[in-house]
């Protein structure tokens, strides 16, 4: 028995790991294989053709690495720069500024745009460094597309129309862990160069796999790169490739076929419904918020996140504590404040495999948590405003009409 356990289900809501759906369970409760069989070659193929799917390219290469999102972060860095490139990146929460020291251990030569917690990229600057770069000194831009610290979405077209307007050839190189196959993404429309995801997102599986996809530009970038990789190395991949086998190591035979079922999900519901489930439920999330007082962290309506929201508490209560109270009284699992906003925010993670029911039952919890702790929340005025909203727009189910 777990030395955790509670009754029923765990009410999984932090923006990841997510809840993994009874068909991509079954699917992983397998033995491990002979990964130089012809089965699991053959596997690999479909899912390589299909994985491009997601990312709403047709040109792209992809990669299923046997890592987290931060090994992708790597992958993408190291195969395409060397060191002492001039990249520019944007700090606007704790997942950029990771991805930012990360950048700066590698050696690159990293130009920080820094926004205030709750505020999105500020392309403002990116359009004056681009017009001053005119020797095009900078080699790459880096972008958090949604930043689950803080619940803030940037801008994608946007940045790739300031790099069209000034004519500048940066890589443009993406961290799409929380928002592909839940947020609107497209690789070849916006020529994303390098986007990132990982398994435990959206894709609602075990952590473990970074899916990592490149462009054609990116890939002819690799030929050049200086940069040290050896785990991470696309041309291992890429060999591989070329002789039909895959893998240049092996890979997580159970990982795989979780994979097929995941994306066979998605595809069942179709990408963009699943991307129109997420709206509704971010929107549901922040009716809630707001029948119950409280501001959203992300300080503008066009930065708003569909599959995160981080809640600012009043001064005289300690946002740890109510996730505190969520896991010990309630089972329900919500996302603590990190780093500049540690105390003062929680965040409900809403993405993945979720319906409209199972967020209900998460606001309800935040609801009793809130009058526990001290605040004065009239219970069911959350659930009242989300569910009135989700009730004229929950589609029907498709395969049940």
């Amino acid at each position: 028995m777990d030395y955790t356990y509670g009754p029923g289900r765990n009410h999984l809501f932090v923006p990841g790991p997510v809840n993994i759906p009874e068909p991509v369970i079954r699917a992983m409760n397998r033995n491990n294989e002979d990964y130089r069989s012809p089965a699991v070659p053959a596997l690999t193929k479909t899912l390589l053709e299909d994985v491009k799917k997601i990312f709403k390219t047709t040109s792209g290469t992809p990669f299923l690495i046997p890592t987290t999102g931060t090994g992708a972060w790597e992958s993408a860095l190291t195969n395409t720069l060397s060191p002492g490139d001039r990249i520019v990146s944007f700090l606007i929460g704790q997942f950029s500024l990771l991805w930012i020291d990360q950048q700066q251990r590698l050696k690159f030569n990293v130009d920080v745009i820094e926004s205030e917690w709750g505020q999105g990229a500020n392309l403002d600057i990116l359009a004056s460094k681009l017009a001053m770069d005119k020797t095009h000194t900078i080699k790459a831009i880096c972008i958090v597309h949604n930043e689950t610290a803080t619940g803030v979405t940037n801008n994608l077209a946007a940045v790739r129309k300031l790099l069209d307007e000034f004519s500048h050839p940066a890589l443009f190189l993406v961290d799409g862990v929380s928002s592909i196959c839940a947020l609107d993404f497209r690789m070849d429309e916006w020529r994303v160069d390098v986007a990132l995801t990982g398994s435990q997102k959206a894709l609602s599986l075990p952590t473990g796999m970074g899916i990592v996809c490149a462009s054609p530009k990116a890939l002819d970038a690799s030929k050049s790169a200086k940069s040290v990789r050896v785990f991470f190395d696309w041309n291992d991949y890429l060999k591989f490739y070329k002789l039909g086998t895959y893998w240049p190591y092996t890979p997580s035979i159970q990982l795989l076929y979780g994979l097929r079922a995941a994306l066979d999900l998605i595809f069942e519901e179709g990408l963009d419904s699943v991307i129109a489930r997420h709206n509704r439920l971010g929107k549901a999330t922040r009716l809630a918020v707001e029948a119950w007082g409280l501001k959203n962290c992300t300080q503008k309506e066009e930065w708003f996140s569909d599959t995160v929201t981080a809640v600012i508490v009043p001064p005289y209560i300690d946002s740890a504590e109510i996730v505190r109270r969520a896991w010990k009284r309630y089972n329900l699992s919500l996302g603590l404040g990190l780093n500049k906003v540690a105390g003062k925010v929680f965040r409900i993670g809403h993405l993945g495999n979720l319906n409209e029911l199972q967020l209900l039952a998460c606001l309800s919890g935040v609801e009793m948590i809130l009058k526990d702790v001290g605040y004065p929340v009239k219970l069911g005025s959350g659930v009242a405003a989300a569910a009135a909203y989700l009730q004229n727009t929950i589609p029907l189910i498709p395969s049940r009409i």
